[in-house]
């Protein structure tokens, strides 16, 4: 329902504002320049997008705000609504269509959500930008406009369809929103020169084409270090994060924690839900630890069911929070088995962790990590679902 509700509102405001709209005969000439420049770009970087859409897919952020905003600035309401639809039109037929992370229903939920956005944009700005500071505010006040509205529709929808999530996966991180910020300057800049210095305009092609492929750039490295079942690090990036780590913390003289996690009984879920569900839990205590930590926490997975945490500059008694409160939120777990009929859920989940602090238990990654590794051993023969500090281990 929120997606028809959506797509319902923002069709009749399509009509409604095309119909209502008054209309120069410049702003047709604007509509056609902003059309032809999104068509133009989306040809040209159809290579990167296929690519950036198959290792990455970030709610809220498109490289067409460029266009579709820069038209929410300049054109009457009607035309913007439409450029926007035209523009999401285009793309689903020559990049999305068959591409299994971009449905149909998506593609047309985004289009609507970008359609309100620019109406909501367009409605701030008024009927013409105009030079010098009050313009600048403007249109820093219509990006804020923009930005919001475009992202609180989407991670509604993800929200209520997805079950609850953290902030970062509902609005993204720092670099998706500043990515997000400089579509958005451009697209001003675009407003600007349409209305100003119209020659300009097609040079704001170039940037928006290398700011897509540096963007490409950062994703392939994001995913070459990123486990793809549960999206946590994988074992060689983490162990170079905690090699960093271990430099940093030596010259600074500071302390830090890492914790070994494993699942409880693990192989049962799989006798008992199959595989599929296993990766489910997976990715679903993989989110929950990642809740459960610092935004500069790093989590890992080693493979199998077993996770590893890195907790920069705590000292030992904020480890020992962390490490059972994310024992009690896996506790707390409740995984819908995929395509279970009549519907189940797997409960009672539990974890084992083992703690090793640095300097205490070792001065080398992998002295830490065998530290940590007898907690969990420990704790695992003494009755599981418990916590094991073996901070001063390498002292026996």
């Amino acid at each position: 329902m929120t997606f028809l509700g959506v797509e319902g509102i923002a069709l009749a405001l399509t009509a409604w504002t095309l119909t209502r709209s008054d209309y120069r005969i410049a702003d047709f000439g604007y509509f056609a320049a902003l059309l032809a420049l999104a068509v133009v770009q989306a040809e040209l970087s159809r290579t990167v997008e296929r690519i950036r859409r198959t290792i990455a897919d970030a709610p809220h952020i498109n490289m067409t705000s460029v266009w579709t905003f820069g038209g929410a600035l300049v054109l009457p309401a009607g035309l913007a609504a439409l450029l926007a639809v035209l523009v999401y039109g285009h793309l689903w037929l020559r990049l999305w269509r068959d591409m299994p992370n971009r449905p149909t229903y998506r593609v047309v939920y985004c289009a609507a959500a970008v359609v309100l956005s620019a109406l909501a944009a367009g409605e701030l700005v008024g009927d013409r930008l105009e030079t010098g500071m009050g313009g600048s505010v403007l249109v820093v006040g219509a990006a804020l406009v923009y930005t919001v509205t475009n992202a609180g529709i989407i991670a509604i929808s993800v929200y209520l369809h997805t079950g609850g999530r953290s902030p970062r996966s509902l609005f993204g991180g720092v670099e998706d929103n500043l990515l997000e910020f400089a579509t958005l300057v451009l697209g001003g800049m675009t407003a600007l020169g349409l209305l100003y210095e119209p020659i300009l305009v097609p040079f704001v092609l170039l940037p928006v084409l290398v700011l897509h492929r540096s963007v490409l750039v950062r994703q392939l490295e994001v995913a070459a270090s990123t486990d793809t079942k549960t999206g946590v690090l994988n074992a060689r990036a983490w162990h170079e994060l905690t090699q960093r780590e271990f430099a940093e913390a030596a010259g600074a003289k500071s302390t830090f924690g890492v914790l070994m996690l494993d699942l409880d009984h693990f192989k049962r879920v799989n006798d008992t839900y199959g595989h599929l569900a296993g990766d489910m839990v997976l990715k679903a205590v993989a989110t929950t630890i990642s809740e459960q930590v610092r935004d500069y926490d790093s989590v890992g997975r080693f493979g199998g069911e077993e996770f590893v945490v890195l907790l920069p500059g705590a000292p030992e008694p904020d480890v020992l929070t962390v490490a059972e409160r994310i024992r009690h939120a896996v506790q707390e777990l409740v995984v819908d088995v995929p395509g279970a009929e009549p519907a189940q859920q797997i409960r009672g989940l539990s974890a084992s962790i083992g703690v090793a602090m640095y300097p205490a238990a070792g001065h080398a990654v992998e002295r830490l990590l065998h530290v940590a590794d007898s907690g969990l051993y420990q704790a695992k023969n003494t009755g599981r679902n418990q916590v094991v500090s073996m901070a001063a281990a390498a002292a026996t």
